[in-house]
């Protein structure tokens, strides 16, 4: 930010898991002043505030929403409030970033991404992992072309963790792995299905353990794990390329990012006669590197990227169409898991496991 730039004001709605750690952030971002933070619990809203160097304390949305010097709000309310909330938002002329899912359905989320390009204003998706300094670098490796053309993606993402009251597993950890697909596969995500298999085998009513199968229009395929029953935390990510092959360890602090110059070679030579097609095989071992990130705060880059999106009139990294992009692969995951793993389109379950549109 300039240092002739008046920053702009924003208030925090939603002072329980994540509106703390938002109303940190633009607490001490250079290019925020935080206005107010606001909770239906006054005492709640008051410790955040408090922290946050004291901040106006609200209770009533409605309050912030008249409120002429707020230009922004960040959304961190539980996700069935996300669209009442963000559409009176957005009617009252604020700029608005929900932290993750964007809303309980694609469809609410499609009229919240309609009404912010009819009212101009910016809607963000708080998709934090996106802003992290290791899947900035993984976004500009693809978008250079140093991995080649994407030919697989395999994500684990398990740990002895708290088993969700209202949703699953995969809609607990996969919004993770499949906004980091979004922000680093070319064009986004956009599988031609989704295939979802799952377990309860602690009988919670609920998928414990999940596996998600994204099949890609190039051939390639990406697959999530997620588990809420490893005693072992493991947050790992490859991405396999034609030329080289990505690792990405969260876990590993002195090498998150390890890139392989190793790999298969696969040359078809077309036979004569009645020969068949013959293929050549060939192994590359090359070097191994690991490149340099810096260590930044992702949400402090989440913030930051929300106030360059708004002083410059451009959707942010992570837009209201991420958001969307998600939603529309875990409500196919959940189609498929509840027809036993069929093949699945963004838009229902065919019963002879062709994609539907």
């Amino acid at each position: 930010m300039s240092e002739h730039t008046t920053p702009l004001n924003a208030a925090v709605i939603g002072a329980g898991y994540w509106g703390p750690n938002l109303a940190r952030n633009f607490a001490t971002a250079p290019d925020w002043r935080l206005a107010a933070v606001c909770d239906l619990n006054r005492e709640r809203a008051a410790t955040v505030a408090h922290a946050s160097g004291g901040v106006d304390v609200e209770t009533s949305v409605a309050d912030v929403l008249a409120r002429e010097d707020v230009d922004a709000v960040a959304i961190a309310t539980p996700a069935r409030t996300h669209h009442p909330i963000a559409m009176a938002a957005l009617r009252a002329g604020k700029h608005v970033v929900v932290e993750k899912p964007l809303a309980d359905t694609s469809e609410r989320a499609s009229e919240m991404v309609e009404l912010a390009e009819r009212t101009g204003r910016v809607l963000m998706t708080d998709h934090t992992y996106c802003y992290t300094p290791a899947v900035q670098k993984i976004s500009e490796l693809v978008a250079e072309d140093a991995l080649g053309e994407i030919l697989f993606v395999d994500s684990v993402r398990i740990n002895l963790g708290l088993v969700q009251p209202d949703v699953d597993v995969l809609w607990d950890l996969a919004p993770h792995d499949l906004s980091i697909l979004d922000a680093v596969l070319p064009g986004g995500l956009r599988p031609v299905g989704v295939a979802a298999h799952g377990a309860d085998p602690l009988g919670a009513g609920k998928a414990c353990v999940a596996y998600l199968s994204l099949p890609l229009e190039n051939g390639a395929m990406a697959h999530v794990h997620v588990n809420w029953m490893s005693p072992t935390k493991i947050r790992q990510m490859v991405i396999g390329g034609s030329r080289r092959t990505l690792v990405w360890d969260d876990l590993n602090p002195q090498q998150r990012l390890s890139v392989y110059d190793r790999g298969v070679d696969l040359e078809r030579q077309q036979a004569t006669g009645d020969e068949r097609t013959a293929a050549t095989v060939s192994y590359r071992l090359g070097d191994t590197w690991s490149p340099a990130l810096p260590e930044r705060e992702a949400l402090g880059l989440m913030v930051a990227e929300f106030a360059a999106s708004i002083r410059e009139a451009r959707a942010p990294r992570t837009d209201g169409a991420a958001g969307c992009r998600v939603l529309g692969v875990l409500e196919a995951a959940s189609a498929s898991l509840a027809a036993n793993g069929l093949l699945t389109g963004v838009g229902g379950v065919d019963k002879d496991m062709e994609v539907v549109a």
